[in-house]
């Protein structure tokens, strides 16, 4: 009973999560809505090259055209272009090798056994990709679904050049996918990751004890760094490849795509990721029991969990001037004041360190190292033109 229970708390809970995205693809744009049109837009080229080949012309083989033209509306015009041209290949050699096989033996068993395992290597050649499978899946449909004859086989290559040619149209006519939002989406994501990895660490060297828990909270959030690091990666990737036929077709506008983040962006805060790995590790080493260095005095600790805090509230800034191309004038004064309170207490700190009377030998080592760490992250985080970094900080 309580089994079955649990499964229905599961149904549940994807009947919600089905709601609450078609939800989403109806009010704004976002991933869900262009899975909604890319969908339809499939399903509308398979319904319009049947229209053609099966309700007006009548071919014989005509499920072929919108077998392909579904296939091919991809999540790109490139990638929708370049994989029809692999299927076209796979399918025309499918085609003719099992053609060629019926013509020898004149028997399907024989003509089955003879060709498969030939275009079944075919199909893991580098240059089909993930097409090669349309090669023997192509062959089987040719020696079991109708009689095997020269007309029917020009058919079934005719039928499957206009379901590629029909696929191709409408993904790159009808509303063409481009995928800029997502490299907006997951910088944004990535700063967020990074405001909540250097919050958590000032809540702990501000209110906590020192923690196996809290080293290995800091490692998590730091591998989750890397994770939204790969994301943005292949979100790049995708915008990159979406251009490379879109913005080249006459009736896309530049003027109606989003704004993309420049990829300097993507260089600022994967320095800052780095560095925040880098303290992260510092103070992994200072909570480990068996360390071999001496634990620093609190005080400054504390103080340095300050800093960090007001790190966190310059990613924060820096996450709103991501997710608003306008850039507003709020998150830039909130940037600005928070690179001011990270600028006095940075001062205070290195105060302190050359006070070798109010502080100890093992704070100076440990605390001077966080102390470059925090600088570069403070480096990257501020504007170009902002005056309180030094261009010239080495990182470590």
């Amino acid at each position: 009973m309580g089994h079955l229970i649990e499964k229905l708390h599961v149904i549940q809970a994807e009947g919600r999560g089905i709601g609450d995205a078609a939800l989403r693809a109806w009010r704004e744009p976002g991933r869900e809505r262009d899975l909604l049109v890319q969908s339809l837009k499939a399903a509308g080229a398979a319904t319009l090259a049947w229209a053609i080949s099966g309700w007006w012309l009548k071919d014989p083989v005509a499920l072929m055209a919108p077998w392909v033209a579904v296939v091919l509306v991809q999540a790109t015009v490139y990638r929708s272009l370049f994989k029809g041209l692999q299927q076209l290949v796979a399918i025309a050699v499918g085609t003719l090798l099992a053609a060629g096989a019926e013509a020898m033996t004149g028997n399907t068993l024989a003509s089955v056994a003879l060709v498969l395992p030939v275009v079944m290597l075919l199909s893991n050649w580098p240059r089909l990709g993930d097409q090669g499978i349309y090669g023997p899946t192509t062959a089987l449909f040719t020696l079991t679904s109708s009689p095997v004859s020269s007309l029917t086989v020009s058919h079934r290559l005719l039928q499957a050049a206009l379901g590629a040619a029909i696929g191709i149209a409408v993904n790159a006519l009808i509303l063409p996918p481009v995928h800029l939002r997502n490299v907006r989406e997951n910088l944004s994501g990535l700063a967020r990751a990074t405001e909540d990895t250097l919050t958590r660490m000032a809540e702990v060297l501000t209110e906590e004890d020192w923690s196996d828990e809290a080293a290995s909270e800091w490692r998590r959030l730091s591998h989750s760094l890397g994770q939204w690091q790969e994301s943005l990666r292949s979100a790049r990737q995708w915008s990159h490849e979406s251009l490379r036929l879109t913005a080249r077709l006459p009736w896309s506008s530049r003027a109606k795509m989003p704004l993309l983040p420049t990829e300097s962006e993507d260089q600022r805060w994967g320095s800052i990721v780095a560095q925040v790995r880098a303290v992260s590790d510092t103070l992994t080493d200072i909570a480990d029991e068996n360390r071999a260095i001496s634990a620093p005095d609190r005080q400054p600790l504390c103080d340095y969990g300050r800093l960090l805090a007001d790190l966190a509230a310059a990613c924060a800034a820096r996450a709103d001037l991501i997710g608003q191309p306008s850039e507003p004038r709020d998150a830039h004064t909130a940037l600005d004041r928070a690179l001011d309170s990270v600028e006095r207490r940075h001062s205070a700190l290195h105060k302190q360190l050359t006070d070798e009377r109010s502080v100890s030998t093992a704070t100076i080592a440990v605390l001077g190292t966080l102390l470059i760490q925090a600088q570069n992250i403070w480096y990257h985080l501020a504007p170009d033109d902002w005056p309180g970094t030094t261009p010239g900080t080495t990182e470590a």
